[in-house]
């Protein structure tokens, strides 16, 4: 009877112990997406490149609890036609997940509003808060709203 009560404590304590270690959610942390940059084959038409009114404007990195924020946006008159970050929290493998799933996020919550006015990703609030910010110190550069 003794060793039948300490086969059923032990495997109960085994079992909690397994269904509260927490596994990672993924096997690879992917980083945000990074510009792709295509150079031209041959020489370009007149008129085939970028118009003259398309600017890329840097916002000012802001320090987060987690690491510096730094988006880039380029605008195209008063249109916000892309934005990337420049740097996001990545010291460790959670930061870098959080910022791999925020950011892809709030570039296209950006390009749909086309303001800095967009809402936090939920789990990422320091990182929402600094790509916001940084974004607004963009803009505010390139006097557009």
């Amino acid at each position: 009877m003794l060793r039948l009560t300490l086969w059923i404590t032990a495997t109960v304590a085994v079992m909690i112990l397994l269904f509260s270690y927490r596994t990672s959610l993924g096997a690879t942390v992917a980083a945000p997406p990074a510009a792709i940059v295509m150079t031209p084959a041959g020489p370009e038409p007149l008129g085939s490149g970028p118009p003259a009114d398309t600017r890329t404007i840097d916002g000012p990195v802001i320090r987060t609890r987690y690491g510096p924020v730094q988006v880039e946006v380029r605008l195209q008159d008063r249109t916000i036609v892309d934005v990337r970050a420049l740097h996001w929290p990545d010291a460790d493998d959670r930061d870098a997940e959080i910022s791999a799933a925020a950011l892809p996020r709030l570039r296209s919550a950006v390009l749909a509003a086309q303001s800095a006015n967009v809402d936090t990703v939920s789990g990422a609030t320091y990182t929402s808060d600094g790509y916001r910010r940084s974004l607004q110190g963009a803009l505010d550069q390139a006097h557009v709203g």
